[in-house]
């Protein structure tokens, strides 16, 4: 038998935009209040059944001209950080739905973008919230009053000042390649990204905030939301944590089939599946919130999907965050169910001897979303598991350094360092890149390669000889000393010449070092290709070693002549290369490595 289930909806945002109040407002608890900072510190589901949304909503829903069939929504909210790639169902989006809340005074953050180019990558259809109105000077509040009629009762300057705001946000969609309006003004919903003004402090625009998400819910997601509901529960961990009275307990959502007490679940741990047989269901009250310990919980019998629960079984203490939760009624079922949960997690974690990064995050789906991103951008990875970066992640990257040093680093998504970890990193010098955007992580591992790569290159170019040749010139006015040193005025042909460089003739013999490098009336540390400049050679003596007219050599040694080739090409101009050419022709005819220049 199949039934409409209710739409799984992920709110997520930026910290501190006003995520959690929103939700407050609407199930009139004060969770965030308690919380650090008033930011959410952990994965939580909320469900508000239809006759709520009803209540709130009002008049609004004859919008839709028709009947709201759903049985109520199912909402998650995630820190800004966790943007939730736990939240996964066979590698797509668990949420069937997301609403994007955006501080409509603060615009775009770092986590606003995360938030968009995971939407993004999981297809997942969503309406932006841009919230915090009642912070625009002037405007006047009426407490849950749709934003249609708030808006009637503002003056011109603050819905101008509304006007701009949101004409912001539209032009940042618009780089991002998404064509948004405000929520009255779309044409097409398939097409345009609906922005609902709100304030979620006050209630304000949060009707039609649920009725545009019921109504588009069940305008284009029926088929989806149809599911099989005598089925065997399907479900992914959002949080492992111990519960008094009924030990480890995992929080789940559930969203596909019924679960049922005492049935059979198969979950994931980090390296095994775990089978345990339902000691209790428990379900919060409608309203309530599931990781909110001044509720009760109700136990129940059975639950059908969607839904958030807990779940109290043995041998839970090695649950993984982000893993599949598969209900099994037969052996075989079991089977079929430990194979798949151990394909997907072997999928995620890694354990390689090959050359590259230590990842480290808190949650399957986190760790997953973060490799990813790393294989995208060609970053290798060694070893990716979940937990905190202990001593042996360092140790491992520590192994990897001295193979290939800019990839002997630990990259950590929303993961504490331990201690020994990090006296040893600092020791032995492994850089540990942590954070809760996982671009930002990247952008900062990426800005140090380069940086390292820079220093690398600038020590290699104090090593290295470039090649170059010189022609001393044929008059003798341009003779200004024959010895200690030899003075002589030049033309650069091709390359460049340096103060220290070694200069040779033609026949490979070399005839003195360059002392220093003069322009009229300046020394210079280099000269290129076409200039034309007085240059001291210490050790020559000009009319026995050298002569006007002559044209001599940088005497580059084979180490130069690698580095050149292989490490610094990009550095070389096309006059470098021909100079190059020109020496090592010079030099072939004592050594044949030369040749194969």
């Amino acid at each position: 038998m199949k039934k409409i289930r209710q739409p799984i909806i992920a709110v997520l945002g930026h910290v501190d935009h006003g995520k959690t109040t929103m939700l407050d407002r609407i199930r009139n608890t004060r969770v965030a209040e308690k919380e650090a900072g008033g930011i959410t510190q952990h994965i939580g589901a909320t469900e508000v059944p239809i006759e709520v949304v009803k209540q709130l909503a009002g008049p609004l829903l004859s919008l839709w001209k028709g009947e709201i069939k759903l049985p109520g929504l199912l909402f998650i909210d995630t820190p800004g950080h966790e943007a939730f790639t736990s939240l996964r169902a066979r590698g797509g989006s668990l949420a069937d739905l997301a609403i994007l809340v955006v501080d409509i005074n603060e615009g775009f953050q770092p986590q606003t973008i995360e938030s968009i180019e995971i939407l993004r990558k999981y297809r997942t259809p969503f309406v932006v919230a841009a919230n915090k109105i009642d912070r625009i000077k002037g405007w006047k509040i009426v407490e849950n009053e749709p934003f249609l009629v708030n808006i009637k009762k503002q003056d011109q300057r603050a819905v101008q000042e509304l006007e701009t705001k949101l004409w912001e946000l539209i032009g940042k969609f618009y780089e991002l390649g998404f064509q948004a309006n405000r929520f009255d003004r779309v044409q097409d919903f398939r097409r345009e990204l609906a922005i609902i003004p709100v304030s979620a402090k006050y209630g304000i625009g949060l009707p039609e905030l649920l009725v545009l998400i019921a109504g588009l819910a069940q305008k284009y997601l029926e088929e989806k939301l149809k599911i099989e509901v005598e089925g065997p529960a399907r479900g992914t961990i959002l949080e492992v944590r111990e519960e008094v009275g009924f030990g480890t307990t995992i929080d789940v959502i559930i969203y596909d089939g019924t679960l049922r007490k005492d049935d059979i679940i198969v979950v994931g741990g980090k390296d095994k599946a775990i089978v345990t047989k339902i000691r209790a269901l428990l379900k919060p009250k409608p309203l309530d919130e599931i990781r909110d310990p001044r509720y009760r919980f109700d136990q129940v019998e059975e639950v059908s999907a969607a839904a958030g629960i807990k779940i109290a079984a043995p041998n839970l203490e090695e649950a993984l965050a982000g893993s599949p939760v598969i209900a099994a009624r037969t052996e075989e079922e079991i089977e079929r169910a430990k194979r798949e949960i151990l394909e997907q997690i072997k999928s995620v974690i890694i354990s390689t001897d090959k050359v590259g990064v230590i990842v480290k995050a808190d949650t399957i789906g986190s760790l997953e979303a973060l490799s990813k991103e790393l294989q995208e951008k060609n970053i290798p990875i060694r070893k990716a598991d979940v937990g905190n970066i202990s001593k042996t992640d360092v140790m491992e990257a520590l192994s990897v350094k001295e193979e290939e040093p800019l990839y002997g680093v630990v990259i950590g998504f929303n993961v504490k360092v331990n201690e020994d970890a990090e006296e040893v990193a600092k020791a032995k010098k492994i850089p540990i890149f942590v954070g809760n955007v996982i671009y930002k992580i990247i952008e900062d591992y990426e800005a140090w390669v380069k940086a390292e790569e820079e220093k690398k290159k600038k020590e290699l170019l104090a090593q290295t000889k470039f090649p170059g040749v010189i022609k001393i010139f044929p008059d003798e006015r341009y003779i200004f000393r024959r010895s200690h040193p030899a003075i002589v005025g030049i033309e650069v042909i091709e390359g460049r010449i340096k103060p220290g460089y070694p200069l040779m003739k033609q026949n490979g013999e070399r005839v003195g070092v360059i002392k220093s490098i003069k322009s009229k009336e300046d020394f210079l540390q280099e000269a290129k290709k076409g200039d034309q400049v007085a240059i001291a050679i210490e050790g020559a003596i000009v009319g026995r070693h050298i002569h006007p007219g002559e044209i001599l050599y940088v005497d580059i040694s084979r180490d130069d002549a690698i580095r050149l080739v292989k490490e610094l090409r990009d550095m070389l101009d096309e006059s470098d290369i021909r100079a190059l050419k020109e020496t090592a022709k010079v030099k072939a005819q004592k050594d044949p490595f030369w040749s194969a220049l």
